[in-house]
């Protein structure tokens, strides 16, 4: 099998705020195809780093090397707060974006990327009108309407009843199929274990684990991702707490 290409590369990122560092000297690489899960404790500096990645802020030292000069074409990003316009119908909305990125998107390919997510259905309903987990898929719908190979996901299945969870974990199962490396952030441990190839795990602005789920449980001698991340970030929520 041929080695998958390399998206990112990010070495040394470090930033701080006044005497506190909130990234600590992180090396990150993020490979075509592959699914990446993003974990660690509230305040443990993922959002710093992932703004870093994205260039929304300069870090202090390092830098992040990407495979092409117009990478920003090709990135696709969906926050927890939902960027589309609700008086609008699921395909307006990516028309719409797709107008923002400068790309053609015709019936047939509005129609494509909305069955990709699920929302074949809905086309024509009001974005407004969606549920809770619609929404949610519609809003990867349009982080992707200009066919990005790279995907950044923050907790994209964050309130989310467990139907609605699955149905985006058979979306970004789909997009990485395709060939579209996906970053994504989660508290939920059990979606770490059944969705992620390989996890990052940040405490205290410095990666302390990272690799393929099972191999890192066996490697910790723990049986699952939840047991994982407790034992870690130990010394996190004890310092938190004295």
């Amino acid at each position: 099998m041929n080695e998958r290409m390399l998206l990112l590369q990010a070495e040394q990122l470090t930033k701080s705020y006044g005497p506190r560092t909130v990234v600590n000297q992180v090396r990150l690489q993020v490979h075509e195809g592959e699914i990446l899960a993003v974990i660690g404790p509230n305040g443990a500096g993922k959002s710093t780093m992932i703004e870093m990645l994205l260039g929304l802020r300069r870090p202090d030292q390092g830098k992040v090397t990407f495979w092409r000069q117009d990478h920003l074409s090709q990135i696709g990003v969906q926050l927890q707060e939902t960027p589309f316009f609700p008086s609008l119908s699921c395909i307006e909305n990516l028309r719409l974006f797709a107008a923002f990125y400068k790309t053609k998107l015709d019936m047939e390919k509005g129609t494509a990327l909305l069955s990709l997510c699920g929302l074949q259905d809905a086309a024509g309903t009001e974005a407004s009108r969606l549920s809770g987990g619609q929404q949610k898929r519609l809003a990867i719908a349009i982080a992707t309407v200009h066919d990005p190979q790279l995907v950044f996901l923050d907790e994209p299945t964050s309130a989310l009843d467990p139907r609605s969870r699955l149905e985006i974990h058979t979306v970004i199962r789909k997009l990485a199929a395709s060939g579209t490396a996906v970053v994504f952030t989660s508290h939920d441990m059990e979606e770490v274990q059944k969705l992620a190839d390989r996890v990052v795990m940040i405490s205290s602005g410095s990666i302390i684990a990272e690799g393929i789920p099972e191999q890192l449980c066996e490697q910790h001698e723990v049986s699952h991702m939840n047991d994982l991340y407790l034992k870690l970030t130990a010394k996190e929520v004890q310092a938190a707490c004295s």
